[in-house]
Formats: structure tokens, sequence, C-alpha cells
């Protein structure tokens, strides 16, 4: 194995502690879940155990994301395609689901369970916003309106109205966003042309 190939699974031990703490969850929890025996996932975060794919397929369908993020694989082919979810400090997670230049932009959010007491940081720019909840309770906070949307429900709006997007005490909240520039808005269609 070359020395890239090395260093990439020497950082997988870390990483898989970081996640596992990040959630709140303790070994023989995690072991519970994906079959792990608790000696070897506590090997395998140490970095005393070399990962093997049997093992890394459960850890990483648990944790919710993919091998490549799991093991922090080195970056392949055109970058603008390139879509691995971004973690964020506070526990959310962005997946970018286009990257063409220009033109709208798509994501998907996931926001973990959040405090009702949370006081929102309102931001305004250019574009247009869309958001369509998939699944949780999502918060926005759009000018002076507090609106609370559930799974199918959906919000379009100019971004240069002060918002903000965040979750509820219910649990996470799952959401597609899609991004334009001013004036670029998502068209809907209700009956065919």
């Amino acid at each position: 194995m070359d020395e890239q190939g090395e260093t990439t699974l020497e950082a997988v031990g870390p990483r898989l502690k970081h996640l596992r703490l990040r959630r709140d969850v303790t070994l023989t929890q995690l072991a519970e879940a994906t079959g792990i025996s608790t000696s070897t996932l506590s090997r395998l975060e140490a970095g005393l155990r070399r990962p093997t794919l049997e093992q890394l397929l459960p850890l990483a369908r648990y944790y919710g994301v993919t091998l490549d993020s799991l093991v922090d694989a080195p970056r392949t082919g055109d970058p603008r395609v390139d879509l691995r979810p971004m973690s964020c400090g506070d526990g959310s997670v962005i997946i970018p689901l286009t990257r063409r230049p220009g033109g709208i932009q798509a994501y998907k959010f996931v926001l973990p369970a959040g405090s009702d007491e949370t006081v929102p940081d309102l931001r305004s720019h250019e574009g247009f916003d869309w958001a369509y909840v998939l699944n949780g309770t999502l918060r926005l906070v759009l000018g002076d309106q507090d609106l609370l949307l559930g799974p199918a429900e959906a919000v379009e709006f100019d971004t240069r109205t002060p918002h903000w997007f965040g979750s509820t005490s219910r649990g996470p909240v799952e959401y597609l966003s899609l991004i334009g520039r001013q004036g670029e808005r998502t068209h809907l269609r209700a009956t065919p042309r």
C-alpha cells in the first residue's frame, strides 16, 4: 500500500471516535447497532486495528455518511461534481446535490434536534430560496414571521428578506433547498402544457 493509503487508513480511527462522541453513543450501544464487537470498535478508534470493508459498511450506514467521507478518501475526478457532505460544527450536515457553475444550486440539509429557545441569527443576501421539508419540523424565521414547516411543506422567498433556518426540540430535520441568483426562481407547473 502506498504512503497516501496508509495515511488515509490511519486517520479513520480518530474520525470514527469523533462521530461516535458527537452522537453521544457508547461503544456498547454502537456494538449492538452494528454487530461489531466492543473491543474491535475500541481498537479501530485507537488506530490499533486497520478497518476492513465489512466493518466500515455498517459504521457508515449507522452514522449516515458515505464510505468516502468516513475514510476521507482523496478527491478524484471533476471537482465540480464531487458531491461530498460537509459537516458543520453544530452537528448539521450539508449535502450538495448540484455543482454546476451558475444557475440554481440544490442542497440537502440535515439539522440535529435544536432548542426552542434558540435566538435566530437572521441573514439576508441576493437571491431566491425554495425549501422543501423531507422529515421533521423546520423552523423558518422570515422577516417578522416565525414559521414551523412539516414534511411535504414548501416555502419560497426572496433572500433579501432577513431569514434563518433551524430545527426544534421535536427532533432533527431534513430539508431540500434550491438557491438561485436574484430573479432566478423555481417554476412550478400544475397542469401539462
